[in-house]
């Protein structure tokens, strides 16, 4: 089996690593960094160390390769896929795991199935250099039951949620909403906390609270819950917003936290459900999107 990366930053790199424990020896890889010079050693330093043979254009590595794995960022993905035309051989695997949003992924596979090549959408769900090729994969296209089938023998974590290109990317973008803003939260309170020397205090209160019940479960209480009081929690959350801003420290999440509550309040769930709270998450978001 014969691996073809386009690009070779981190992705490429703890791919090609965890790969060559499997026992596949032949890689190969183009990254437009050869052509600079500063940063071109520390490139060709990290290929030798996998094996990777790095190659002088694109294409090479498409004829040389059974799969192609484009790994650049999300801005050059479909550049690159319009670079690859007529080079492509018919049933070769293409595989985008770049984090571009579902409209580009779905272009991208349209300039590879001209060629009547094989697209896959794939989106990585975890830490590469924790994981390197075990790193959970969804993917969706027209060549993932084929990149499934091989590249799962060989120890990759792989998982179909269609053929519609894009729905991959989808999964991952929207997964990024959470892992991302949650972080983004956690800055703030972690920043108030800090000045009134009462993190610990608060860390060990939101433990017991966020760790006695699975995730889904705290989520669905907290939405059905928000849902029922918004307009109560939108005038509480306003009181913390002035101690954020009394004490000097950026309340941007809880502003849009509290927005988002004077909205969630416009949709008078209280009336709707006659005083009680919706039964899930479900019918909150329902409600949210018919009143669009």
């Amino acid at each position: 089996m014969k691996i073809g990366f386009i690009g070779y930053g981190e992705a490429a790199y703890e791919l090609s690593t965890g790969l060559k424990t499997e026992g596949l020896d032949q890689f190969y890889a183009y990254d437009v960094l050869l052509q600079n010079e500063k940063l071109s050693s520390a490139l060709k330093e990290k290929a030798s160390q996998t094996g990777v043979q790095l190659t002088s254009s694109i294409s090479e590595v498409i004829e040389k390769s059974d799969i192609v794995i484009a790994a650049v960022p999300a801005n050059k993905t479909l550049e690159v896929a319009q670079s690859v035309s007529g080079s492509l051989k018919e049933n070769q695997v293409y595989v985008d795991v770049s984090a571009s949003t579902p409209d580009i992924k779905k272009q991208v596979a349209n300039e590879i199935e001209k060629q009547k090549a094989l697209f896959v959408d794939a989106a990585m769900l975890g830490p590469l250099p924790v994981n390197k090729h075990k790193v959970p994969i969804t993917a969706s296209g027209s060549g993932t039951d084929q990149f499934m089938k091989v590249m799962n023998a060989y120890g990759m974590n792989i998982t179909k949620i269609s053929d519609q290109p894009g729905d991959a990317s989808a999964l991952k973008l929207i997964r990024s909403v959470y892992m991302k803003g949650i972080v983004g939260l956690m800055i703030e309170f972690l920043e108030i906390s800090k000045k009134y020397n009462v993190e610990h205090q608060v860390i060990s209160s939101l433990s017991d609270t966020m760790d006695s019940k699975s995730f889904e479960e705290t989520m669905n209480r907290l939405v059905t819950g928000s849902a029922l009081h918004a307009k109560r929690r939108a005038i509480e959350l306003l009181g913390s917003i002035e101690m954020l801003d009394e004490a000097e420290v950026d309340a941007s999440m809880s502003r849009a936290a509290q927005q988002k509550l004077e909205r969630l309040a416009d949709f008078q769930f209280a009336e709707r459900f006659n005083g009680k709270k919706p039964a899930s998450w479900e019918e909150v978001i329902d409600v949210m999107q018919q009143g669009q």
